[in-house]
């Protein structure tokens, strides 16, 4: 059965709330922030793999929509970058910023060294770092036809298995880092209390902004009204980047001192040209209101279009070019879940003030340098429950890893699959 694009659409909306239902009825997926498109998506591929043996295949889909959601996700991250609301967290965003930066591109460092010691491409320990670790299963799934035209074989579902592995090493790991800091250094604390609301968490950075509320037109619907004003100014964002896109890849070149690189074209991936134009349009919102967009709109459309890419995505996986496959990227992730444990109890924690604040924003830093912004604000979570409140900490945290290190990260991820091409 071949199934059209706006089937296939449909057919995906339907796994996706499979997926919710999953992760509602097996703690575990919730436990470790799996999110529901994944275990969906993933649920699908399996079964289909299943059929191989049979030598049937009982569907097909048309993924026409998944680039159009995809760009249209990363669209809506470039808005969410507001140089107002940097300024807000201060220093200690900045220097948290800069110290994940650079472990992203230790992440691809040391991925690739440690592919090329196991005999493999060392793209796919690019991918097997900051691609899937820092990014997660979009940034991967986004990635995945630049390094499969590279020469990796099976990138997508190197891609998943390897974010799925860093989103549940992510929750395991960072509370415990962060427990340890504490009590190692008897840390005062403020004294246990319920830790913040998901809804508390998911806007710190929106009522930091201070956001207009969208005004409307006489007569006119205010929640419709904007809703349809955020639409038609994330597919604006999304058209003007596409011609910016293709004028980076047109005329811009690595410089020639680059070792490896100069003279280069500079393959950003397509959606780049969307987030900058979107994050132009954010700042100058900020400065004029010219527009008055409301970010937690901007969020929801985002969040919506991830999960409809992410099921899409991964409904078409091949989940069997795993074989063989397996063990050189078990090794891979080891190596890589030492090396973020080791930079968050030494280096973030020193870093970002050696206290209370600093541990937590530890544990933080393991769950969204491993996994999603979730993971962190779940481990964070947890530590506020145990010791107390953390303010400063659910400030920074989701701000770099919503928001900023995925800039940066595009910039080295694109770096890196340039060098090994």
């Amino acid at each position: 059965m071949t199934l059209d694009f706006t089937q296939t659409l449909a057919f995906a909306g339907v796994v996706l709330f499979v997926g919710y239902g999953l992760k509602r009825l097996v703690p575990p997926f919730t436990r470790y922030n799996l999110p529901a498109p994944v275990i969906g998506g993933l649920l699908v591929a399996g079964a289909i793999t299943a059929t191989r043996t049979t030598q049937w295949s009982p569907i097909t889909f048309d993924t026409a929509l998944q680039t159009p959601l995809m760009i249209g996700f990363f669209t809506t991250v470039g808005f969410a970058a507001s140089v107002s609301v940097l300024r807000v967290g201060g220093p200690q965003v900045l220097k948290f910023f800069a110290i994940s930066t650079v472990i992203a591109v230790v992440q691809n460092v040391v991925g690739a060294a440690s592919a090329q010691a196991l005999g493999q491409h060392p793209l796919m320990g690019v991918l097997a770092g900051s691609v899937t670790l820092t990014g997660g299963p979009a940034t991967g799934l986004a990635f995945a036809p630049e390094f499969a035209a590279a020469g990796l074989a099976g990138a997508a579902t190197l891609a998943v298995a390897s974010a799925m592995v860093g989103i549940v090493a992510g929750g395991i790991m960072g509370g415990p880092i962060g427990t340890w800091l504490v009590e190692r250094g008897t840390l005062a604390t403020p004294g246990g209390r319920p830790a913040p609301s998901d809804g508390v968490a998911a806007h710190v950075v929106e009522a930091a902004s201070a956001e207009p509320v969208p005004a409307a037109p006489a007569g006119e619907d205010v929640e419709a009204y904007g809703l349809l004003k955020t639409l038609v100014v994330i597919l604006f964002a999304m058209w003007i980047g596409g011609w910016v896109s293709t004028w980076i890849q047109t005329n811009v070149q690595y410089p020639g001192f680059l070792p490896g690189l100069g003279g280069k074209p500079l393959t950003l991936p397509a959606y780049i040209g969307a987030m900058l134009v979107a994050a132009v349009i954010r700042n100058l919102d900020d400065v004029t209101g010219i527009f008055g967009l409301s970010q937690r709109l901007i969020d929801d459309l985002g969040s919506v279009a991830l999960s409809l890419f992410l099921v899409l995505a991964l409904m078409s996986l091949k989940l069997w070019e795993l074989a063989g496959l397996a063990v050189p990227l078990a090794v891979i992730l080891v190596i890589q879940l030492a090396v973020v444990a080791l930079v968050a109890a030494f280096v973030i924690f020193r870093a970002m003030g050696k206290d209370y604040e600093a541990a937590v924003m530890s544990s933080g830093f393991v769950g969204f340098m491993l996994g999603t912004t979730a993971n962190a604000m779940a481990n964070m979570e947890a530590m506020v429950q145990r010791f107390g409140p953390a303010p400063r900490a659910f400030l920074v945290v989701p701000m770099v890893g919503a928001f900023f290190i995925d800039f940066t990260n595009a910039i080295i991820i694109t770096l890196f699959l340039d060098l090994y091409r």
